[in-house]
């Protein structure tokens, strides 16, 4: 496998000396899952969940999404496991904003505090110096809410002063929040709700990429319920391809700002996920696929 076979093409993250093929990675779902508690505790499979990001490596992925409250702790000691010391081109992003209760619930901790010992965790736990981005991650499950942001904000750009986070972006935020962010600090990625069904953020999208902000959609593929849609299954038939690569397709042909980031602790499926860089989507398939709309698929709240 060639890295520009996987790569889906190229982004320079504004303001700043990174850029990442297009195709990435998520590692949320390295994490374990106890019971009814998702993304906790250890991977059944260790060395195969080493396996997967070294594989993802190996077939051009420079792009790494994670949290520390992925686990809580646990993606991220994997990743370090994995690939300490990094490649120099390897841009790992994580996350702020959230932690995890005892009883595997997500907890906003979006505090001053709370963001300064998230961002010591997350430098901690994969054996960095400087953490390259760091989203702020705000909202609800799957929408932004418009809550206040300066607080947590402030102290992510002080912490950027300081040297200890290189760059910074946002999760699950309006268009009111990212202008409200930009009087504080750059902000570099948008990361929020959004596949092929689930087309809220149409608008948005199309103002970031004219700002040359990221775009990075969370669940590309539906996440915890995958995306089910007779008109996705009908194209990827056509195509000879598998839905959820038509899907991945997708997004890299909606707007080139779109960086992706699917997950998965298989390394097949992660191969399967990565060929979606080179399909083509003829006209007719691209009109169906962009009629499928929002009511396709529903999300647990």
């Amino acid at each position: 496998m060639s890295e520009q076979s996987h790569s889906g093409g190229t982004f320079s993250l504004p303001g700043t000396s990174l850029t990442v093929n297009r195709m990435g990675y998520g590692a949320m779902q390295l994490a374990g899952q106890d019971g009814s508690r998702r993304v906790w505790g250890p991977p059944r499979d260790i060395p195969g969940a080493i396996a997967v990001l070294r594989e993802a490596i190996a077939s051009g992925v420079n792009h790494i999404d994670t949290s520390d409250f992925y686990g809580p702790h646990v993606t991220n000691q994997l990743i370090r496991q994995a690939l300490h010391p990094y490649p120099g081109n390897l841009v790992i992003v994580t996350k702020v904003g959230a932690r995890r209760g005892s009883d595997g619930s997500w907890l906003h901790a979006r505090s001053r505090q709370d963001v300064i010992d998230a961002v010591h965790d997350n430098l901690r736990n994969l054996g960095l110096d400087a953490l390259h981005v760091v989203n702020l991650r705000l909202g609800g499950f799957a929408e932004p809410d418009d809550e206040p942001l300066e607080e947590p904000l402030t102290a992510l750009a002080e912490l950027k002063q300081q040297g200890l986070v290189q760059h910074i972006g946002l999760s699950t935020v309006s268009p009111k929040q990212l202008a409200e962010a930009q009087a504080i600090t750059g902000i570099v990625c948008i990361q929020n709700f959004y596949n092929v069904a689930q087309r809220g953020d149409d608008g948005f999208i199309d103002s970031l990429a004219a700002q040359g902000i990221a775009y990075v959609p969370y669940f590309p593929l539906g996440g915890f319920s995958p995306l089910q849609s007779s008109k996705l299954d009908e194209v990827a038939a056509s195509l000879g391809a598998a839905p959820m690569q038509v899907a991945l397709a997708w997004l890299l042909h909606r707007s080139p700002n779109i960086l992706l980031i699917p997950g998965t602790s298989s390394v097949a499926h992660l191969r399967e996920n990565l060929k979606a860089a080179a399909l083509e989507l003829p006209g007719e398939a691209l009109d169906a696929l962009d009629s499928i709309g929002a009511a396709a698929v529903e999300q647990p709240r």
